[in-house]
């Protein structure tokens, strides 16, 4: 052993080959700043043996899988040049690796992602195994990469490729990283290390130039002038196109790899570290960097959640609409085999042409076989009985949102069950405290609520009744991460969590309406310019007006003061003609279908007509004006949740809203918002509009935070 660290352990082989491994005390490694300074002792111990080669290897499952973002807000935190010294001394690391005096590779299996990929790359060879996934999602964080990412992935694999790569932030498959030359060879996992130093072999005998590989990726770009100007010009289009104005990160990388395209390395590096340094210090990239941390708080807990819960191996749902269909999609897909019960053919037949339908789609593009399609839908059992649902060690309820109904099916399959089986149902409104008392066993019932559509939304609330027992809710929670889905614990309250803050942000919109506002006005200053992926007029069709209509008359019977209603508002004007939305075809737009069978939206003379009977002439606001009036009362009760015990932490709060309701992520949910904006501006912003009622009155706890220059993260 010539080294060895917490992190890094090198050996020298009887080839005289230093084989440099990771190999964390931690799970996984990761490049943190102790990592960085063991990399940089490494090399010199590497230099000082009498070495003719270096082999870059892994102790752990992944190479590595990124530097450590946990560090990053404090650093971020510091003066530019403070920060400056940090990219100066991290790329002194991976320049010193580029250099050394014989040949260098990478032997990769699973994870080099970010500052792992940005290692590779300053060796001359790589080598991965099938596990291999090799990217830099930087811009997913709102970063660029910072190790000299941009510089050699273009030389490497071309300026397009590497735009490609940077600004998608996908990982890339073993045979895709091959095709374009960002490894130069894939193995069976058992082979990699050998074919990794047969490589080096034959570079030490001069049969690999790998000088002349070097060499490429520190002199500028070869791109011809207007070979370039056509390349960098598509790009830009392409990343505006999908990134838009609230993304900065992806266009700034496909700027600095123009500017530094004629640049020999030390010139480009340094254009990168400036580049960087921008982007760390934006709201954007604070916001995204917190979703990310957020995300593995919650994923955390939801670890700590499997280790109290019973093991889910067989599964049922009551209900075989959409919502069943979609349900059992995901518990089959991901392996927990489900019976799907209704009480009528036509619905069973429907659940299962949902499920094929989405299956079918993932074949077509290539993301699955047709044998594994089979046999996902060969763990989906159709049931016009309850027999088959006997053993099952979950049953979700997916009946019609009614509370008569859900009582009535709740209490009869209790009855068919064995004594361990948890109960959960996926009602978005009803009380889980409510439904429980027609069970026998509260102990093992709780909410579970999905969103539609179930394949796509992220999120699942799991809603804890007063009588939900430990054990079910660590249960349905492992149950549901098993899915693929990210859950959140909240307490039990008229719309949970999600649907009771997303209808005051309705009702805000009501009210410019019964203003005078024009719907489609609105939407589209909260798409372009807040950032929602629908406005509210659009996402209520969507819903369904009718499903809107109902919740929003639970929401008014749990919270009168603030949600009760004096006479009629626009979703009334909407549900009284009839006009549902999508599911009929007209809602406050009228839908057409398109060539590849989606809706789609277009302007209904009609819709104005309605609304003009009800509230009078049209008139405008002022984008501010609407952003205020939709937003604080969606904030505000986001923050009483907090205060309330609804939910645990802004950290989930902030993530039930972007996985739930598509909260742009760029402002990185409710809490992130209000620490950005600064709660006392906030407060002094609803004060102006306190007048409009209830749901515009800032809470007290709010205000002392405010008084006293606090935040929530």
């Amino acid at each position: 052993m010539i080294y060895q660290s917490p992190t890094i352990e090198v050996e020298l082989t009887d080839d005289k080959i230093a084989r440099l491994c990771f190999n964390s005390s931690g799970s996984v490694n990761k490049f943190d700043r102790e990592t960085l300074a063991s990399l940089d002792a490494a090399l010199d111990s590497v230099k000082a043996a009498d070495a003719k080669a270096l082999l870059l290897t892994t102790g752990k499952d992944a190479f590595i899988v990124g530097a450590d973002i946990t560090e990053f807000q404090g650093l971020f935190a510091e003066d530019e040049a403070t920060l400056l010294t940090w990219l100066e001394q991290a790329n002194q690391v991976f320049n010193k690796l580029e250099d050394m005096p014989f040949p260098t590779a990478s032997a990769v299996k699973g994870f080099a992602l970010g500052g792992g990929c940005e290692a590779i790359l300053a060796t001359d060879f790589r080598i991965a195994d099938s596990s291999a996934r090799i990217g830099l999602p930087e811009t997913k964080l709102g970063l660029i990469p910072g190790f000299g990412g941009t510089v050699r992935l273009p030389r490497l694999i071309g300026a397009d490729n590497a735009m490609e790569w940077i600004t998608t932030g996908k990982d890339q498959r073993p045979e895709d990283a091959l095709k374009v030359g960002a490894v130069d060879a894939v193995t069976a996992p058992e082979q990699l290390e050998a074919a990794a130093i047969a490589m080096l072999k034959d570079a030490i005998a001069g049969k690999l130039d790998w000088q002349a590989r070097r060499a490429r990726k520190q002199a500028p770009l070869t791109l011809p002038k207007l070979e370039a100007m056509m390349s960098f010009n598509t790009a830009k289009g392409m990343v505006f196109a999908v990134a838009g104005k609230h993304y900065p990160a992806p266009m700034a990388a496909v700027n600095l790899i123009e500017q530094v395209a004629a640049q020999g390395r030390a010139e480009a590096l340094k254009a990168e570290h400036q580049a960087f340094i921008k982007l760390a210090k934006t709201e954007v990239a604070t916001a995204l960097i917190g979703i990310f941390l957020n995300d593995q708080l919650v994923k955390g807990k939801a670890k700590k959640a499997g280790k109290q819960a019973k093991a889910i191996n067989q599964a049922a749902v009551l209900g075989a609409g959409i919502m069943g269909g979609g349900i059992a999609y995901q518990s089959a897909s991901k392996g927990t085999p489900i019976v799907m019960k209704d009480i009528a053919q036509g619905a069973l037949d429907l659940g299962l042409n949902e499920a094929a339908k989405l299956l079918t789609a993932q074949v077509e593009r290539g993301r699955l076989t047709a044998d594994k399609m089979a046999k996902v839908l060969n763990n989906i059992t159709p049931a016009l009985e309850y027999a088959p649902i006997k053993h099952a060690d979950i049953v979700v309820e997916a009946v019609v949102e009614n509370p008569k109904v859900k009582a009535m099916v709740l209490a009869e399959v209790e009855s068919q069950l064995g004594d361990e089986a948890i109960i959960a149902s996926n009602t978005s409104t009803i009380s889980i405290n409510h439904l429980a008392k027609s069970l026998k066993h509260p102990e093992r019932f709780c909410g579970m609520h999905f969103f539609n559509p179930v394949h796509k939304m992220p999120l699942v609330e799991v809603i804890r009744g007063e009588h939900s027992s430990d054990e079910t809710i660590a249960s349905v929670v492992a149950y549901a991460s098993k899915m693929g889905k990210t859950p959140i614990v909240v307490n039990d309250c008229p719309g949970f969590f999600v649907n009771r803050v997303l209808f005051p942000y309705f009702a805000g919109f009501s009210g410019l309406l019964a203003d005078g506002a024009d719907f489609a006005a609105i939407d589209k200053v909260m798409e372009k310019q807040f950032g929602w992926p629908m406005g509210p007029a659009y996402l209520l069709d969507v819903v369904g007006l009718d499903t809107g209509h109902h919740a929003q008359a639970v929401m008014a019977e749990g919270f009168p003061d603030r949600m009760g209603k004096n006479g009629k508002d626009a979703i009334d004007v909407m549900y009284e003609a009839q006009r549902l939305g999508q599911k009929n075809g007209k809602g406050f737009y009228q839908y057409s279908v398109d060539k590849r069978g989606k809706p789609k939206k277009e302007q209904d003379v009609v819709a104005y007509e309605l609304l003009q009977a009800a509230f009078g002439e049209q008139k405008s606001f002022e984008a501010d004006e609407i952003i205020a009036r939709t937003m604080i009362p969606m904030i505000i009760e986001t923050v009483r949740c907090l205060e309330e015990g609804i939910i645990a932490s802004p950290a989930e709060g902030d993530m039930g809203l972007v996985y739930g309701l598509g909260f742009p992520p760029f402002r990185g949910g409710v809490f992130r918002y209000l620490d950005t904006m600064g709660l006392a501006n906030f407060v002094a912003l609803a004060d102006k509009y306190a007048h409009l009622g209830g749901l515009y009155q800032v809470t007290d706890a709010m205000r002392d935070l405010a008084a006293n220059n606090g935040s929530y993260y």
